[in-house]
């Protein structure tokens, strides 16, 4: 089953690798006898359906996730294998969506107003007097 990404970008079901094992959790008898953990992974590296562009973007963004160029993902969280399937299968369009997204515009420093320096100071002399009146008396 190809995975949609986007309208613009869909991984074909040949380049999704999956592996399947016991998981923790609940599942009553049938628990130790079914592998319905699911790992989902994708080789980012050595993709055909990715630009170049894209490539780097992913790689870059990506990095810690990354395994040898190849991304994974599990999912275990219902008893259902099938279940688990879609929820790995999601999880890894939600990364890629959002590894290929634009970022957002840098921040224009700015300096502070009059207004909220004067309030700073402020706060920081009645701090210092709060403090000042804490002490002893000093024996004069």
């Amino acid at each position: 089953m190809d995975l949609e990404v986007s309208p613009a970008l869909t991984i074909p079901a040949s380049e999704l690798g999956w592996r399947f094992s016991r998981s923790s959790g609940p599942g009553g008898q049938h628990v130790n006898t079914s592998d319905s953990r699911v790992e989902l992974f994708w080789n980012i590296a050595e993709s055909a359906v990715l630009s170049d562009d894209q490539r780097m973007l992913l790689l870059t963004r990506l990095a810690r996730r990354l395994v040898s160029g190849a991304i994974t993902v599990s999912a275990s969280e219902q008893r259902s294998q099938l279940r688990n399937r879609e929820i790995a299968l999601i999880k890894l369009a939600e990364l890629v969506t959002a590894g290929l997204a634009p970022s957002a515009p840098s921040r224009r420093a700015t300096k502070p107003t009059k207004g909220s320096n004067r309030r700073r100071l402020a706060a920081k002399g009645q701090r210092s007097e709060t403090k000042r009146n804490r002490q002893r008396p000093s024996a004069e």
